[in-house]
Formats: C-alpha cells, structure tokens, sequence
C-alpha cells in the first residue's frame, strides 16, 4: 500500500468528514480538529499543511483505522 505524497491536511479532513462521520470541531492555528462519537467519542488533529508528511499521514490513518476497526487500505482506497 503506497501512500499519496501530495495529500493535503485539508484534502484529508474533508475525506474523513464526509466519508468517516467525522466532524470538525475547531482548528488552532495551523492543526484542523476532528471529532467523531461512532462507535465511540475520538477526537484527532490534523495538520493543514499543503502536502502531509508520510508518516504524519500513516499515523492519522492508523489511529482512524484503529478506532474504526477497518482496515488502512480500506480508508486509503476511498481517498
């Protein structure tokens, strides 16, 4: 599974709010805060910068995976 090189913070926050349930609650400066209450109340931060780093990004679609319980491929594919 190769990860994008050019995926924005603001591409990727707006990917989980509308397909992940995920809503934006606030951002502070420059890290955009997401929050979801399915299965259970999470709440994440992501960098808006232009192009999120490689393991930034593996990072966030861990923690999402994981709260999930679905695969990284799975969130990936629908990027």
């Amino acid at each position: 599974m190769k990860l994008p090189r050019d995926l924005s913070g603001l591409e990727l926050a707006d990917h989980l709010c509308r397909r992940w349930d995920y809503v934006k609650v606030n951002q502070v400066g420059s890290h955009i805060i997401l929050q979801t209450q399915e299965p259970s109340p999470h709440r994440l931060a992501i960098p808006a910068h232009k192009a999120l780093r490689v393991g930034t990004l593996n990072g966030i679609l861990r923690d999402v995976a994981q709260h999930k319980k679905v695969d990284r491929s799975v969130i990936l594919d629908a990027l």
